[in-house]
């Protein structure tokens, strides 16, 4: 009912607007016709040679004003008339829209996300609230399949740990079981589980978000990828894999060195945690087309096609590449990407199926500026 009296109200409130122009307009007419109009007329008949207070001249002027009386009339009537029907649809070709824009508006406020509004050729006006609108509403649906998907990504990665810690806790208070040294270490690995999961979400999180400040500064690309490779060489020696590293000399970017590390040593340590032992993983720098280009290239397990394109996605489990059982929190790819879209570039993945290794590609804006800059001394390829 409050709906009716306001669309009632639109069309009374047009309806008033163009009796105020005919009204106006009118009145114009009437002192052009009643003021202006009947000396301009006598003089013209004066002119023509009828004299003054003659009858003919007399009756001319009274057929001049009846006339023009009848034709003001006329007009009127004619320009209520138009009112009422331009108001009228104007009224209409308003009201339409607007139903359509409250019913979505209430289907989003009863959490249908996924409403949106059609183009109702309504004006440009009215096509941009409407095109405001589905972008408002297709922002919130991601906001809201991205909160879902949060929690039930993070019940799904805290059953684990917590089960673990609930039965160990009910069996050392029952007396079923004593503190130990493997016990400790147990309990204490799911601990740091959890402090991992926590920490790689709130990362993920805020790059996502573009919460992440970075810390620019120009690096030689070269001493980047040897600390990366000097912070893993103890692991892949432990392991009995190969850490190889061939840069092109001179190569210079603009990155936050500590997160461009965070991003190498997630592709690192995801690379040797899926390469059996004997195998290679070379840490590669060259100029791309468009920027520097970085690779990391491992001999492992590789990736079947159809999982290829889920990588990067918060704990996806498609394959073995993104396996709990090798002690990931599943997340680690999904921050690197976002910290080097964050950096301008991008992140990416190849293999040819399972059994052939992978590789993941970081692409990022050179800064020419600092090629020459050879102030720091870059250290020699590992081996």
């Amino acid at each position: 009912m409050s709906r009716r009296r306001r669309y009632q109200g639109l069309a009374a409130r047009f309806l008033l607007a163009q009796l105020l122009v005919v009204a106006v307009s009118l009145l114009a007419a009437v002192v052009v016709v009643m003021v202006a109009g009947p000396p301009i007329f006598h003089e013209h008949l004066v002119m023509a040679g009828r004299s003054e207070g003659s009858a003919e001249l007399t009756h001319a002027e009274q057929a001049y004003r009846e006339a023009n009386l009848i034709v003001l009339a006329v007009a009127l009537s004619t320009a209520l008339v138009c009112a009422l029907l331009v108001s009228a649809w104007c009224s209409r070709r308003i009201r339409h829209p607007l139903d359509r824009l409250s019913a979505a508006a209430q289907a989003m406020a009863g959490g249908r996300y996924d409403t949106r509004v059609p183009a109702m050729g309504a004006g440009t006006e009215v096509e941009d609230l409407a095109g405001s609108f589905n972008t408002m509403a297709a922002r919130l649906q991601r906001t809201e399949d991205t909160r879902r998907r949060m929690l039930s990504d993070l019940a799904h990665e805290l059953r684990t740990p917590v089960s673990v810690l609930s039965v160990y806790h009910e069996a050392l208070q029952d007396g079923v079981s004593r503190w130990d040294e493997p016990t400790g270490e147990l309990m204490g690995d799911q601990l740091a589980r959890l402090t991992r999961l926590v920490e790689d979400i709130n990362d993920v999180s805020r790059a996502e978000e573009g919460r992440i400040e970075l810390d620019r500064t120009t690096e030689p690309v070269a001493g980047l990828l040897h600390a990366a490779a000097e912070a893993h060489r103890e692991a892949y020696t432990a392991k009995g894999v190969v850490l190889s590293l061939d840069a092109d000399p001179g190569l210079a970017v603009d990155v936050d060195r500590q997160r461009m590390g965070q991003v190498l040593g997630n592709l690192l340590t995801n690379a040797l945690r899926h390469t059996p032992p004997g195998g290679q993983v070379s840490l590669e720098a060259r100029q791309g087309p468009s920027g520097i280009r970085l690779r990391v290239i491992d001999t492992g397990e590789g990736i079947s096609p159809e999982h290829l394109p889920h990588i990067f996605e918060r704990f996806y489990r498609g394959d073995t590449a993104r396996d709990r059982d090798h002690g990931g929190s599943g997340v680690g790819l999904a921050i690197s990407r976002a910290l080097v879209q964050a950096h301008g570039g991008t992140l990416t993945a190849t293999s040819a199926g399972p059994g052939t290794g992978a590789t993941f590609t970081i692409d990022l804006p050179s800064d020419q500026s600092a090629r020459s800059s050879s102030a720091k001394p870059c250290p020699p390829p590992l081996e």
